[in-house]
């Protein structure tokens, strides 16, 4: 019987067994140079709660040490390293973004495929082929859940987090395969991650830190599943499409099974995942850039009265709910999810890329009281172009009548402005040069440029420790 998983893990094997393209493993070697830096830059988070206290519960744990923590030089279980490693990579909310799944692959993924490629010993080759399989397969279980007639994802319109829930089964697949399992084992591994993934977006509305462990209890939940796997323990094979499976318990069995299997190995949503380049929530990107372009149009923010948001309707829950909230928030952190604050934030000035690391240290007053003059409405413009894009349009009421406005389609970074290489170097060097010296940075640098042909992954993490 071909069911979904086994097609997904015959695609799967297939990546390791026979390699990945050239265009798709360029791609991968910049996802983990992306992730590592996130990492590093997640240390020095001044709001920073939730990864020290992964690791000291790590710690307390204790076991064989297989993997590292990156960073820290901290040797743990691979499930635990991907924990750490997972966690660190989301803390920020600067990891990449596909759409229109609205998922973020990589900081799961990633975390999974490095853990295990330390603890196996395998190849840059091995480590690149199963971080391209398992965000594959993680952006296809998102697209299945994506149906054009909502115009959104079902995971979000039920509140669920679809990275940690899919990124729990890509983990799967790309620590399977490291493993060293067949497809029938790969398949049992995703069999076993789908009784583990799970998340919920209330943190996004109303605060709290659990959603940054969220990709780190995925990427720990797939080592853990493959590990299983790997030890006999087996999953059903309709773990997917079954009558009590994932797609029933998450989507109410409502998916497109097209986008899940439809020209697997030869169309890659890999390749559709976007970076960030502002450390916020993806929705309030384009509002940022509007933001952006006023100020450098000469707008001040002493001179605006009034600051009208459009964004698209499914976004307001997320950005601008419950207001009182988003206008004033609970922390630098949950301030990466207002549009309201983003947005007075990058119209008092901003550094990096437009906005960076630094301008969410702390709460700015000035940000706060300006803030309180955005208003988020729906903007039908925007509807109709998300997922495929984040659009918005930002109008501003000067104090002498006069009205300023500024539209965009696709936010930067986003598929009609990707970010350049340069730009990636320089949020690598941003983030990273945080925890590490020029010097080190170069290394990681060249060593993520060398990946494809390294007889060994493991010098990469090494390479995240200062001294």
């Amino acid at each position: 019987m071909t069911t979904y998983v086994h097609r997904l893990a015959e695609f799967a094997a297939a990546c390791r067994d026979e390699g990945v393209p050239g265009r798709v493993r360029d791609d991968v070697t910049g996802r983990v140079l992306d992730v590592l830096g996130n990492c590093l830059a997640a240390y020095a988070e001044p709001d920073g709660d939730a990864a020290p206290a992964v690791l000291r519960a790590v710690r307390r744990w204790g076991g064989t040490e297989e993997a590292s923590a990156a960073g820290s030089g901290l040797r743990l279980p691979a499930p635990s390293a991907a924990l750490v490693n997972g966690t660190l990579a989301h803390a920020l909310d600067y990891d990449d973004t596909h759409l229109p799944s609205v998922l973020h692959p990589s900081a799961p993924v990633v975390p999974a495929a490095l853990a295990v490629a330390e603890a196996t010993g395998a190849s840059g080759a091995a480590l690149v082929a199963a971080v391209a399989a398992g965000i594959e397969v993680c952006n296809r279980l998102g697209m299945a859940a994506y149906l054009p007639e909502e115009r959104n994802s079902r995971f979000f319109e039920k509140g669920q987090h679809a990275t940690s829930i899919c990124g729990t089964l890509g983990a799967a697949v790309a620590a399977a395969l490291l493993y060293g399992l067949p497809a029938d084992g790969v398949a049992h591994a995703v069999g076993v991650a789908a009784s583990m993934g799970a998340g919920l977006l209330e943190a996004n509305r109303t605060g709290g830190t659990v959603k940054r462990v969220h990709c780190g209890w995925a990427a720990h939940s797939g080592v853990s599943a493959a590990v299983l796997a790997l030890e006999g323990v087996t999953g059903p094979p309709t773990v997917l499409e079954g009558r009590f499976g994932f797609f029933e318990a998450w989507l109410d069995g409502r998916h497109d099974a097209s986008a899940l299997l439809s020209d697997l190995g030869d169309r890659w949503e890999l390749l559709r995942t976007v970076y960030k380049p502002y450390p916020t929530n993806h929705f309030t990107h384009p509002a940022i850039d509007c933001a952006l372009a006023l100020r450098a149009g000469g707008l001040s923010p002493a001179d605006a009265e009034d600051i009208e948001l459009g964004v698209a309707a499914p976004v307001l829950r997320t950005i601008a709910e419950p207001r009182e909230d988003k206008i004033r928030p609970r922390s630098p952190y949950h301030a990466k999810f207002s549009g309201p604050y983003t947005v007075a934030a990058a119209l008092c000035g901003g550094g990096g890329l437009g906005l960076a690391l630094d301008d969410f240290a702390a709460l700015s007053p000035d940000a706060l009281e300006l803030a309180a003059r955005v208003r988020c409405v729906a903007d039908e413009r925007a509807s109709e172009i998300f997922p495929n894009a984040f659009a918005a349009v930002l109008r501003v009421r000067l104090r002498d009548g006069t009205t300023l406005e500024h539209r965009v389609d696709s936010s930067r970074g986003g598929p009609e402005h990707p970010l350049t290489r340069e730009e990636l170097a320089v949020k690598f060097r941003s983030n990273a040069g945080r925890a590490l010296p020029p010097e080190r940075l170069d290394a990681l640098l060249a060593a993520a440029a060398d990946l494809p042909s390294a007889p060994l992954a493991t010098p990469l993490l090494r390479l995240t420790v200062a001294g």
